[in-house]
């Protein structure tokens, strides 16, 4: 089964850049070209992203394979499919990879294990309720990341499809 998303390279050293296409190219299984643009609320930094199209489990593997590079930002997103729900992973290098699940209509699902954890560090003083729901909904990567998304606006989108 197939399902596609989005790979948003928010920020990249530009020397990270091909290595980024490496990446890419191995998990998709078809040479990358990325159309690298300067990144202005990073000066410095290079922003791609593009459209992919492959197996339930690309997004993951995306997410994998870019998340080891600690100057590197960047979101991967695969919308639900008829054998898996959909995923995002956002990535940053202060606070590291953040993982979740989407619905069908990108509302991100929280499994009741977290939020019963959440509540228990909440109830036993650990934390408050409500920074606890924040990081469920990977509110301080949406904080991280929201001036190099509105930097990117107009930026061109490619479909890239893995072969199978």
């Amino acid at each position: 089964m197939t399902t596609r998303g989005v790979l948003y390279v928010h920020s990249a050293p530009r020397a990270l850049c091909p290595h980024v296409e490496w990446a890419v190219a191995g998990v998709l299984g078809v040479r990358v070209n990325l159309d690298w643009i300067r990144q202005p609320a990073s000066p410095g930094t290079w922003r791609a992203e593009f459209s992919w199209q492959g197996e339930a489990g690309t997004a993951s593997k995306l997410a994998s394979a870019l998340r080891g590079w600690h100057l590197l930002r960047f979101e991967v997103t695969a919308e639900p499919c008829s054998t898996a729900e959909g995923e995002r992973y956002s990535s940053t290098p202060e606070l590291g990879i953040f993982h979740a699940v989407t619905g069908i209509h990108g509302d991100i699902l929280i499994p009741e294990d977290r939020l019963r954890a959440a509540a228990a560090r909440s109830a036993r003083g650990e934390t408050e309720l409500a920074a606890e729901v924040d990081k469920l909904l990977g509110k301080p990567w949406d904080d991280e990341l929201e001036p190099f998304r509105y930097a990117g606006e107009g930026a061109p989108v490619r479909w890239l499809h893995q072969v199978v």
